[in-house]
């Protein structure tokens, strides 16, 4: 097997484990890294939360459809095919509808930064 079509799938691979096209996906794996770079962003300023969160979640949507397509590409392709503005702009579009749902989460207090997690660092109420 070429090493572009193995390279391929490992980007497949993992973009698949980082896009929402699955049912487990958001939960077990985009959410808690949102979450967390939520926190990370917390941590500079507790009203940063909502927004790092939204943004890592966005990130991770991102760059799994990106992952994705280049590496199925370059599994079934024959010859190597370039990331179009196209496909990029239909990724992006995705990424978001989904950064919706996310947002609407956060804004109805389902994810929410733990009180006593950030008064350690001088950030609590």
């Amino acid at each position: 097997m070429e090493p572009r079509r193995v390279k391929g799938g490992l980007f497949a691979l993992i973009g698949f484990v980082l896009s929402p096209l699955s049912w487990w996906n958001d939960l077990v794996v985009n959410l808690p890294l949102a979450y967390g770079f939520g926190l990370l962003v917390a941590l500079v300023a507790r009203e940063w939360f909502l927004p790092g969160v939204v943004a890592g979640y966005w990130l991770t949507n991102i760059v799994g459809f990106v992952l994705l397509h280049k590496g199925a590409l370059d599994v079934v392709s024959d010859e190597p095919v370039p990331y179009s503005k196209h496909a990029l702009a239909k990724d992006l579009a995705l990424s978001v509808g989904y950064t919706l749902v996310v947002v609407a989460l956060i804004w109805y207090g389902v994810l929410t930064v733990p009180d006593g997690l950030l008064s350690a660092a001088g950030n609590g109420p």
